[in-house]
């Protein structure tokens, strides 16, 4: 008989130590259930965020960014448009305005003012460039430097011009250049020296 409560006795112990494993898993089972009981829930929440509010269309945003970028044109109560124009020493005022093509450089006829017609071809060469060749009437007053400059100078005034009156234009203008200041202009003088760098003419005696 007490060989029999000797057998009894590790079994009891055993089954102590089974139930309180038992009632720890079941505890760690609870906490665990509870801790991914908001993470379900907040991953519910952003699910119906989403849902609710959709991506937006990539062409409606670049759609709203060109309608940003896009210029007005610059017109004056007249109908023209005004730029500045410079070469070298030579400095331009520039009005155009929608025409047949004449030109008028300080009160004279470009025929007149600019003689030489590779001058005149440096006129032409915006409106070529742009394809509005005799579409705009161009008045300039210039000083400062000589004829070859102040023909730049005009160049350069028409150009900004045509940016301003018609903005589409300017990719055109800008890949020929002619909205880029022509920063050559003649080098100074040096002491020592004849001319920017000309050496006086050699004297052995």
């Amino acid at each position: 008989m007490a060989d029999e409560e000797n057998k009894n006795e590790p079994t009891a112990l055993e089954e102590s130590l089974k139930a309180a494993q038992a009632a720890k898993e079941a505890e760690e089972k609870a906490a665990a259930d509870a801790a991914a009981a908001p993470e379900a829930t907040e991953e519910e929440s952003s699910e119906t965020q989403t849902e609710e509010a959709p991506a937006e269309d990539p062409v409606d945003v670049v759609a709203d960014v060109i309608s940003v970028v896009e210029v007005e044109p610059v017109i004056d109560e007249h109908g023209r448009s005004y730029a500045t124009g410079k070469r070298k020493d030579a400095v331009a005022r520039v009005w155009i305005k929608p025409g047949s093509g004449k030109v008028v450089v300080n009160g004279r006829d470009q025929k007149v003012y600019f003689a030489r017609p590779v001058l005149r071809m440096l006129l032409r060469q915006p409106f070529e460039a742009a394809e509005r060749k005799d579409h705009y009437d161009v008045m300039a007053t210039v000083k400062g430097g000589g004829l070859s400059g102040q023909a730049g100078a005009v160049r350069h005034g028409i150009s900004k011009a045509l940016t301003y009156f018609e903005p589409g234009l300017r990719p055109a203008l800008k890949k020929g250049g002619f909205l880029t200041r022509d920063s050559r202009v003649v080098e100074r003088k040096k002491y020592g020296r004849k001319k920017a760098r000309r050496s006086f003419q050699f004297s052995k005696r």
